[in-house]
């Protein structure tokens, strides 16, 4: 190898961690748009989400690549991530930081409720990510920092392996985001279906690559 060759070589950094980043499948309040988090009734997974669920498992199965599972605590994720384990045959590990944001007096409302009854704390909400729903709710930015921790404990914990995080749309949105460098609103600009796959895989040198968004193909 050339003296030029040897100074552009980029240094071996490992084999990345590979985070496969699933939504939970559909509950009675996803066709309706409702707001769901982590402070309402914590919804069980609804027959299509079942069967999301299911397809989801047959798909990552014919892959073979999750080495180990993580999951949100809420119900929904639970559901879907211990469909995902039986059929690969993995253990579900629990982590409190993949829980979705708390919404508090907007939980199981639909975006035309809180416009009608909470119409300026829906406009600051939706002008800065420091304001939080009404109600004691969770602000996008309290949730970034959540995730970033989170993130960074679970990279450092499966350095080198592919990891499927079974969690919801705010925190696979911003796990999205923070890969990208891409400004709070962005959360705004992406569409993260039910059941939907996404990929980022994480270097030893903290840089990100997003492989995929929104991947549904398995779900048709």
């Amino acid at each position: 190898m050339s003296r030029a060759a040897k100074a552009v070589a980029a240094p071996d950094l490992g084999a990345p961690a590979a985070f496969v980043l699933l939504r939970h499948g559909e509950t009675a309040l996803t066709p309706e748009k409702r707001f769901s988090g982590s402070g309402g009734s914590d919804p069980e997974l609804s027959e299509t989400g079942r069967r999301q669920a299911e397809r989801t498992a047959a798909a990552l199965a014919e892959r073979g690549t999750v080495e180990a599972i993580v999951s949100s605590p809420l119900k929904r994720c639970r559901q879907t991530a211990d469909t995902v384990a039986a059929r690969l045959g993995l253990d579900v590990t629990i982590d409190d930081g993949l829980r979705e944001t708390d919404f508090g007096a907007w939980e199981g409302l639909t975006f035309k409720d809180v416009r009608e009854r909470f119409p300026d704390d829906m406009d600051a909400w939706l002008a800065s990510p420091e304001a939080a729903p009404t109600g004691g709710g969770e602000s996008f930015a309290a949730v970034a920092e959540r995730v970033a921790v989170t993130r960074d404990r679970l990279t450092a914990a499966y350095r080198g392996r592919t990891v499927l995080l079974v969690s919801h749309v705010t925190p696979v949105k911003t796990l999205v985001r923070l890969a990208l460098g891409a400004p709070a609103e962005a959360l705004f600009r992406m569409e993260l279906a039910a059941a939907s796959l996404t990929e980022i895989a994480y270097y030893a040198d903290g840089n990100a690559s997003v492989r995929f968004l929104n991947e549904t193909a398995h779900l048709r």
